[in-house]
């Protein structure tokens, strides 16, 4: 065996291009822009724009040296993005479409700041920001070699989406039946027990797994989705969508299907159908999969 030296080098325009270049193989991350108007204001600050798997906007900024406030000008360019929301989907429409654009989530805007190492003193800061913001530290082995460690991301409760739902159940909403919140509301106390048994099983498989409650999922990730969850009420269900290759699994009717080729909310290529404790015991070792792959 032959150890690896890894280096947390300052940034250089070139690690910021690789980033931009691979964005979605990377973090799962549609790239929209770098060096947006944004840099007009701190010109000092490189920033690159995109949407997420969940389609939620995403800023992300390059901490170059270790006395550098990057958070601090990250939350300055997050707060740029909701203050200049048509600005942002008018690049969604120029590189995306205007499909997309439509789905855009303002919900859940996201910061993520990559550097080759964090202080402390930032790693608790992030904890007591009321912002959806991800510490990514990289390290780079040789030339051709890169890894990346999630140090810090935001969590959500699990009673997120209850509370969402009182609030969207207040809403004169036309797409109200959709909601999550709504929807986990009107559920049977039997199929809430499979959502919530799976949602703990979840969020304590590691202490790098995200929960994003949005509007017509629950989405659970690392760096990138691995698993995403609906619950439907009349049909007495929990639907899942597991970032697995469905060639890889031995498909059951009505328990797992391929859905590479059928549209759906979330992400995920593997869907599972839950309708029972039992179900739920079942698909425990697809979660772990999906989640180590992750």
């Amino acid at each position: 065996m032959t150890e690896l030296g890894g280096a947390s080098v300052p940034i250089e325009k070139s690690l910021q291009n690789l980033f931009e270049a691979n964005l979605e193989a990377l973090l799962g991350i549609r790239f929209l822009a770098s060096e947006h108007s944004t840099c007009a204001v701190h010109a000092d600050t490189t920033v690159t724009l995109g949407l997420d798997e969940d389609n939620s906007p995403v800023v992300i900024v390059y901490k170059r040296s270790v006395k550098e406030n990057v958070i601090n000008q990250g939350l300055f360019h997050l707060n740029w993005l909701l203050d200049h929301r048509t600005e942002f989907q008018w690049l969604v429409v120029e590189h995306l479409g205007p499909e997309v654009t439509k789905a855009v989530n303002w919900s859940a805007p996201r910061l993520l700041c990559i550097a080759g190492d964090f202080t402390r003193y930032e790693e608790r800061a992030v904890k007591q920001i009321a912002r959806n913001v991800d510490l990514i530290r990289y390290r780079r082995f040789s030339d051709d070699l890169l890894m990346m460690e999630l140090v810090q991301g935001s969590r959500t409760s699990v009673s997120g989406a209850s509370e969402q739902g009182a609030k969207v159940a207040r809403e004169n909403d036309p797409y109200l039946s959709q909601r999550m919140g709504y929807r986990l509301s009107k559920s049977a106390t039997e199929l809430r027990d499979i959502y919530y048994a799976v949602y703990q099983f979840l969020a304590n498989l590691g202490d790098d797994v995200q929960v994003k409650e949005l509007k017509l999922y629950t989405a659970f990730k690392r760096l990138e989705n691995f698993v995403c969850m609906e619950i439907y009420p009349r049909s007495r269900t929990v639907i899942l969508y597991l970032k697995l290759d469905p060639t890889t699994v031995a498909l059951d009717n009505g328990f797992t299907r391929d859905v590479s080729n059928v549209g759906h909310f979330g992400t995920g290529n593997l869907q599972v159908t839950l309708k029972s404790m039992a179900d739920f015991e079942r698909v425990q070792p697809l979660l772990l999969q999906a989640y180590e792959g992750g």
